[in-house]
C-alpha cells in the first residue's frame, strides 16, 4: 500500500484550477433490495394431489345442453349481488388469462385445472378464461364452453363466473372470481 503524503499549497491550487467547471457526481444510491424470495411450494403434495384435482372435473354435461350464444352465469350461495354485478360489468382487474382455443377436451381440462391452481397460489382474485364460441367444432356447437361451464361449477375455489363483456370476448370467454386462499 502506498504511503500517504502531504500535498503542498501549490499542488492543491493546481488541482483546484484543473477541476474548475467540473460538476461533481451525485452521491451513490444504495443498491435496491432484492425482492423477497417466493414462499416455498410443497411440490410433493402438489404432485400427489394433481391427479385428484384433475379427476374432480367430470364430463357429465352434453354439448346439446348449452347453445352457442347463451351467456354463462353462476355464483355460490351467499355471494353478494353487488359482487356478481361488478363481475358482470368487468369491474375486477383480470389477474391472469387462459386461452383454450384449439385444445382437445382432455388438454383443456388439464390446462384449466393447472391454471386455477396457479392462480390461487399467485393470489389472483379474478381471471379470464377464453373457451371460444364453437365455430370451429364439427356441429358448430361450443364444446369447450359447455365443459368449462360444468368444470368451474365443480371447483370450490370458484365463487362465481359469468360471460365476459363483448370487448373481452363476450360469450366466448368468462370472468372467474376466485376464493381467497
Amino acid at each position: 500500500m502506498a504511503k500517504k503524503r502531504d500535498i503542498s499549497a501549490e499542488e492543491y491550487a493546481l488541482f483546484r484550477a484543473s477541476m474548475e467547471g467540473v460538476t461533481p457526481l451525485p452521491p451513490r444510491q444504495p443498491a435496491p433490495h432484492a425482492p423477497p424470495a417466493p414462499p416455498p411450494r410443497p411440490r410433493q403434495q402438489e404432485e400427489e394431489t394433481a391427479p385428484l384435482r384433475d379427476d374432480m372435473l367430470s364430463d357429465a354435461l352434453a354439448p346439446a345442453q348449452l347453445e352457442g350464444g347463451e351467456e354463462l352465469l353462476f355464483s355460490r350461495n351467499g355471494l353478494q349481488h353487488s359482487v356478481l354485478r361488478k363481475l358482470r360489468r368487468g369491474h375486477y382487474r383480470i389477474g391472469a388469462e387462459l386461452d383454450l382455443h384449439g385444445l382437445r377436451v382432455e388438454e383443456a381440462r388439464q390446462a384449466l385445472s393447472h391454471f386455477l391452481h396457479r392462480s390461487l397460489e399467485e393470489k389472483r382474485q379474478c381471471v379470464r378464461i377464453i373457451h371460444g364460441k364453437g365455430h370451429s367444432s364439427q356441429q358448430n356447437l361450443p364444446v369447450l364452453k359447455v365443459k368449462v361451464n360444468h368444470w368451474l361449477r365443480q371447483r370450490d375455489e370458484v365463487l362465481a363466473f359469468c360471460s365476459a363483456r363483448p370487448a373481452d370476448g363476450g360469450t366466448g370467454a368468462v370472468y372467474v372470481l376466485l376464493r381467497r386462499k
